[in-house]
């Protein structure tokens, strides 16, 4: 029986690429640096993500992340000009990002109604993450907030889920399957949950397709799902 539900922050919870389309549109006119078009995000999301892999595989950290994202991006753009400066105003901007995925609200509501205990699996800056959930309304469903900047290990090692199952332990006896983790990404969180033991929720509304060897309990397109899972 399930008795925690861990769920991943951004494109899980918060609505990270909405945020990023917008960033980039006005990022571009405040630098004046040409016009934004929409196949500039793909070339962003590859190699954002190429980065954020490196991260969970232990090859790189946020400060790594911070400094490389934004030249490596007009790099592939072909665009002249100063990664580090853009990523400054990218992360000043993502401080008060607070687009909500669409049924986050009602299905928190719903499982912290049903007497389900609610806490975060997220990689990313502490503060940061607390502010975004703090001005978007989410916070006051969590319990616990496993945030890999303040745990100290990213997601999907086993020593996030060691501090995850640590702190959890001191008000309740949980084992790993009865913790269920929802998120978007197979390499983060769904990697972390089969590692760990716990049960899996992929939040699929791209519809990726699953390779065989990931064994995921649930799959979901919408976070509503979440109510007839729990």
């Amino acid at each position: 029986m399930i008795k925690v539900v861990l769920f991943d922050i951004d494109n899980t919870l918060l609505d990270f690429d909405a945020y990023v389309k917008e960033t980039l549109k006005s990022g571009f006119e405040h630098f004046n640096i040409g016009t934004y078009e929409d196949w500039m995000f793909d070339k962003f999301t590859t190699i954002n993500i190429s980065l954020w892999k490196e991260l969970e595989k232990g090859n790189l950290t946020f400060q790594d992340i911070k400094h490389i994202r934004f030249t490596k991006v007009f790099e592939g753009l072909g665009i002249n000009f100063d990664g580090p400066t853009f990523e400054n105003y990218f992360r000043e901007n993502i401080w008060n990002s607070a687009i909500l995925i669409k049924g986050s609200i009602e299905a928190l509501t719903y499982l912290k109604d049903k007497g389900y205990i609610l806490a975060t699996a997220s990689n990313g800056p502490y503060e940061q993450q607390i502010h975004r959930q703090t001005i978007s309304g989410l916070i006051d469903f969590f319990k616990y907030q496993f945030i890999s900047e303040e745990v100290g290990h990213s997601k999907p090692s086993i020593e996030f889920f060691n501090v995850i199952q640590q702190r959890i332990s001191k008000d309740m006896c949980v084992k790993p399957d009865e913790i269920l983790i929802v998120g978007d990404s197979l390499t983060s969180d769904m990697k972390l949950g089969i590692n760990s033991g716990m049960k899996t929720c992929f939040y699929n509304p791209k519809n990726i397709t699953i390779p065989g060897d990931f064994n995921i309990d649930f799959q979901i397109k919408d976070l509503s799902e979440l109510l007839t899972i729990l």
